[in-house]
């Protein structure tokens, strides 16, 4: 059974980008120095967006199986343009806001004793570069992975 050309050729190809797009944050931890933490494999925030790389994945297999100017592909395209919209604006303004919530929380309990409550995670959003990035991922693995199903 050959998945070339099928639904299960995007499921397959945007899940790859979104994988790969997880690992190349380990590699980049390793490259600037940081320890390696196998939770980046599933956390949300830096370089690149898996999210991207998964939409514009979808989008990309979505074209390429039944063309760029079906309406299939018109909905993933803004179902990836929304999404990545998000990544860069909305949760990246989540991620700052939680950063002066945890400040002000320290600011409150540093001279109590008793209970402080949980930070709360500022690594949410992107910068736009690496939602372009992950973008870019997603769509040339896209392209390899079906244009090596085609070939092969």
């Amino acid at each position: 059974m050959t998945i070339a050309g099928t639904s299960l050729e995007v499921i397959a190809s945007s899940a790859t980008a979104a994988f790969s797009a997880q690992v190349f944050k380990c590699i980049i931890y390793l490259i600037i120095g940081k320890p390696v933490n196998f939770r980046t494999l599933v956390h949300t925030g830096g370089m690149p967006s898996s999210h991207s790389a998964l939409v514009a994945g979808i989008a990309t297999s979505v074209g390429l199986i039944d063309g760029f100017n079906s309406t299939v592909f018109a909905v993933a395209l803004g179902f990836a343009v929304i999404v990545m919209y998000d990544a860069a604006g909305l949760r990246r303004a989540a991620g700052k806001m939680a950063g002066i919530l945890n400040q002000l929380t320290s600011d409150i309990y540093m001279n109590r004793d008793g209970h402080v409550p949980d930070r709360l995670r500022e690594l949410l959003g992107h910068t736009p570069f690496e939602v372009i990035v992950g973008a870019f991922l997603g769509m040339t693995t896209a392209y390899v992975f079906h244009y090596k199903l085609m070939m092969g």
